[in-house]
């Protein structure tokens, strides 16, 4: 296809290994002015490794790279942003201590003496982006009090403070309400309308219709495509993205549903603002949990853990007991995937084998001492069986793309082989590919009479994989509804507190 004219940045046939590993392969790519050009691929199909090349953080083996019409060689980042490179990631780097206004000189003021700071045109300079942007945000607030959203805006504000040419934006909306994405959006294409390039990483297909003029996909380290957003429908997108046609992205099979195996009767708890809540889950069910962000899903879950323990009792195969401690609901067999795998999930600074035996030390120990022979023996085992990409079970599990991070969570707790297994949010920020993976190894388990309770703030999600879904509201359950009997209406219905006939 043509590209179109004013060329802010060119990739040329990149390559790049880590460790032995490909990641990528003769990549070539374009981004022109006033242009909004999607980037899209599998975790793990080199979107995360080009940024970093362009950003400098990371020096390409092979390959040429142009940016704002200069051949750049030994790129790093005060280089890039020289040029006029800039990027926004799906977790805001600010520093929390520091206002607003100090944020937004950091990348101005970096390699400059200065022996005196400016309050005042600091203060009126952030105040200007701000208004720019439409944003009501005082400059004088500390970052760390700001909103997800509010945080993203002062990005994108950095980023034009520091007269950006290029903004990379790698998923931005992942943690933003629908009206938050929408504010984005309006920011995006105004930087657009301005003559900005951006490029846009996001997992979201619905958005790059709403935003992007053109899509390039990665997959395995190689650019597979580069089209016109309107060229493409959602089904071409998605085997493009995974190299092969998926019938149903949610795999969902009939299967046996056995005995009760957790139950809970008017379970309440304060410190949650849990109340009365009633509900049961059979051998083999797979029960979805729906709601609005702060309707208690989450709070529900840690409860079951006892993270935040209940003084109800829970009834596992129909006895009494108290979970007052994770240890305690481990040891009982129960199983909890928590919605942020950064920060609960994995240890990004501990190898695989270490993070994928952490809940079952006991079958890698000897002697009170870890065997770590066994270690790598389990690890290595559920890389295999979980199609986990990495060149060592030794490796940090931060060196792996989200996807890959989401199943080594996801095999710590198959390790501990669960009875019953909580799934708050598996598949968030995950891929087409990964999310129908992490789907059929949910499917597995129920297969095995595993009682799953799945968390989704997808709706299409909780209708294609749930035989029951309770609809949590105000710390409450709403309602429950049966496979045949859910649709997306009347589970919003629910959701807002609307009773349904």
């Amino acid at each position: 296809m043509q590209i179109p004219s004013g060329t802010l940045l060119k990739a040329t046939a990149i390559t790049k290994h880590f460790a032995g590993v490909l990641a990528l392969n003769g990549i070539s790519f374009e981004l022109s002015r006033g242009e909004v050009h999607a980037l899209i691929g599998e975790n793990g199909a080199g979107k995360s490794t080009f940024t970093k090349i362009v950003t400098g953080v990371v020096e390409a083996d092979s390959g040429e790279l142009e940016i704002a019409g200069q051949i750049v060689r030994n790129n790093n980042p005060l280089l890039a942003r020289s040029l006029g490179v800039s990027a926004i990631y799906q977790q805001p780097a600010l520093f929390s201590h520091l206002s607003v206004a100090e944020n937004i000189a950091v990348p101005l003021e970096i390699g400059r003496a200065k022996w005196k700071v400016d309050w005042k045109s600091r203060y009126a300079d952030a105040r200007e982006l701000m208004d720019r942007l439409g944003a009501k945000i005082n400059p004088r607030r500390l970052a760390g009090s700001l909103s997800m959203a509010e945080q993203q805006i002062v990005e994108i504000a950095k980023a034009i403070g520091s007269n950006a040419k290029i903004l990379l934006m790698d998923e931005p909306t992942s943690l933003l309400t629908d009206r938050e994405v929408d504010n984005l959006f309006r920011l995006v294409r105004q930087l657009r309308d301005d003559g900005v390039g951006i490029v846009y990483i996001s997992h979201r297909l619905e958005e790059l219709e709403a935003i992007a003029d053109r899509i390039t996909i990665f997959r395995d380290g190689e650019r597979v495509a580069c089209e016109n957003v309107h060229e493409l429908d959602r089904k071409q997108l998605i085997q493009l993205i995974v190299g092969r046609s998926i019938a149903s992205i949610f795999p969902k099979r009939e299967v046996a549903i056995g005995e009760t195996a957790i139950q809970v009767r008017n379970l309440s708890n304060n410190e949650s603002g849990l109340h009365n809540i009633s509900l049961s889950v059979r051998r083999g069910e797979i029960l979805g949990l729906a709601g609005l962000v702060g309707s208690g899903r989450t709070e529900f879950a840690r409860t079951l853990f006892g993270l935040t323990p209940s003084d109800s009792p829970i009834f596992l195969d129909g006895q009494p007991t108290r979970v007052r401690a994770p240890e305690r609901a481990i040891r009982l067999g129960i199983g909890y995937l928590p919605e942020d795998r950064k920060q609960h999930g994995v240890i990004l600074e501990m190898g695989i084998a270490a993070n994928i035996s952490m809940a079952n030390l006991r079958a890698v120990a000897r002697w009170g001492l870890i065997d770590r022979q066994r270690e790598s023996a389990l690890g290595a085992s559920y890389v295999r069986s979980l199609s986990i990409k990495t060149a060592s079970v030794s490796a940090p599990t931060g060196t792996l793309s989200g996807g890959n991070q989401q199943k080594v969570a996801l095999a710590r707790w198959l390790a501990v082989k669960p009875r019953i297994m909580i799934l708050d949010e598996p598949t968030q920020g995950v891929d087409v590919g990964s999310k129908s993976e992490i789907h059929e190894l949910i499917l597995q388990l129920a297969e095995k009479g595993v009682a799953i309770i799945l968390i989704s703030s997808e709706l299409p999600e909780i209708l294609g994989m749930c035989d029951r879904i309770a609809v949590f509201h105000d710390g409450t359950i709403a309602g429950t509804l049966s496979r045949s009997e859910a649709t997306q209406s009347r589970i919003m219905a629910l959701a807002l507190g609307i009773s349904i006939s």
